[in-house]
This record gives C-alpha cells, sequence and structure tokens, in this order.
C-alpha cells in the first residue's frame, strides 16, 4: 500500500522552463557568454544550478574557471529571484491529483535540486492550498539527487517505509533517485525529458496523464 508520493518538481509539478532559461540567458549575457533556445534547456536543467552553468558555457571557447563561475551563477540567482514566477505554472490537472491523493489518505512531498529557498518559494505560491507534507529543495548538507539524500530524509520524517513510498518524476536523474532510495519510481511524459530518456533509464510506468499518476498509486 502506497503512503506517500514523493515529486520532482521541475519538469513534473511545474513547467517552469522559460523562468529558467530566461534567468540563465540573462546571467550568460551578462558575463559574455553566448545565449541558447529555451527549447535546449531541456537537456540543460535537472540536477541544479550549479551543473546547469557548466552546461550552459560547455560548448564555449571563452575562458571559464571557478570565478567566472560564481559571477553567472550570482547573476542567475538575482534575476530568478526577481522573475521565477513571470511564466512558470503547474500542469494541467496537477492541482487536483494532488488534492485526490491526500483525499485518499497518501502523503506528498517535494524533492528537487532546485535551490531550497526557490523550491518553497514556488511551491508556496503555485499551491498556496496544497497538502505537501515536506519541500525538499537542494540544502547544505545533503547530496544533489541522484543521490538518494533528500528522498530518504522525506521518508525518515514521514515515517515512511521503502515499499510504502513511489517517486514520481520526468528526467533520468530522477529514475537513478528512485533505485538509489529504493523506491518505486513512476515517470510522467509530459515533462522536460523524453519517455525514451525514462524508458532507457528503466522505467516501467510512464504516466500520460495525472490522472494515471492517481490510478498507479491506489493500485499498489
Amino acid at each position: 500500500m502506497t503512503k506517500l508520493c514523493i515529486f520532482d518538481l521541475d519538469g513534473t509539478l511545474i513547467d517552469s522552463l522559460q523562468d529558467l532559461a530566461n534567468a540563465m540567458n540573462h546571467a550568460l549575457q551578462k558575463n559574455g557568454f553566448p545565449v541558447h533556445p529555451h527549447e535546449k534547456y531541456r537537456q540543460m536543467v535537472g540536477s541544479g544550478i550549479s551543473v546547469l552553468a557548466d552546461r550552459a558555457v560547455k560548448n564555449s571557447t571563452l575562458p571559464y574557471d571557478e570565478t567566472i563561475k560564481a559571477a553567472i551563477l550570482s547573476d542567475f540567482s538575482a534575476c530568478y529571484t526577481d522573475h521565477c514566477m513571470d511564466n512558470t505554472r503547474p500542469y494541467e490537472k496537477i492541482p487536483q491529483m494532488l488534492y485526490t491523493l491526500r483525499e485518499n489518505g497518501i502523503l506528498c512531498a517535494v524533492n528537487s535540486n532546485k535551490p531550497d529557498a526557490f523550491a518553497k518559494k514556488i511551491v508556496r505560491t503555485l499551491f498556496p492550498d496544497a497538502p505537501f507534507s515536506e519541500v525538499f529543495g537542494k540544502r547544505d548538507g545533503f547530496e544533489r539527487k541522484p543521490s538518494p539524500d533528500g528522498a530518504q530524509s522525506i521518508m525518515e520524517l514521514l515515517s515512511c517505509q521503502k515499499e510504502e513510498c513511489v517517486y514520481i518524476g520526468d528526467s533520468d536523474v530522477d529514475v537513478q533517485t528512485a533505485r538509489n532510495a529504493g523506491i518505486a519510481f513512476c515517470g510522467v511524459s509530459w515533462g522536460f525529458r523524453s519517455r525514451e530518456e525514462l524508458q532507457k533509464e528503466g522505467a516501467t510506468f510512464i504516466a500520460d496523464d495525472p490522472d494515471d499518476i492517481i490510478r498507479y498509486v491506489m493500485s499498489r
């Protein structure tokens, strides 16, 4: 029986790609690097902003060291702080899905590689009445996904066993996180990555609609 659903945030619960792309493009341009089309960021996001910066400058011939990276990350964070909600919205039917799960006694939590302050701000703004028991962004002392640190901490805080949990996400990183935490995984097809990526990583169930998540979770 499922007692806890742990959700990835970006690309799973919310479509945040444009705001992430805008903020990183702002930081790149400010530091003299070429910018990227928004769609290219689908393959860059998902592993935290430090990795996002590395991926965004990967093919540039310009100098890139820790000092320059720190400037890019600072400019990204300043821009994203002011503009993280410009275009970011929940995917269709996500709020209803969350309420249905909780109405059936299933706890819901968020485990994201987005910095903790941003994750909490966005969840609080977009889901003001959503029944999340825990919201974990990337925080000091916890390795980023695919480390199981965040998921395991959430399970401990909510007193849930591995066999009682489902991890829900849109990327290979999420499949790996679930595997590393020893819990079941449910992929989503509407996110930033492809169904093929999820299947290649070993996902055996992929939801095409939030109602599919409800059916999968309730059937376990």
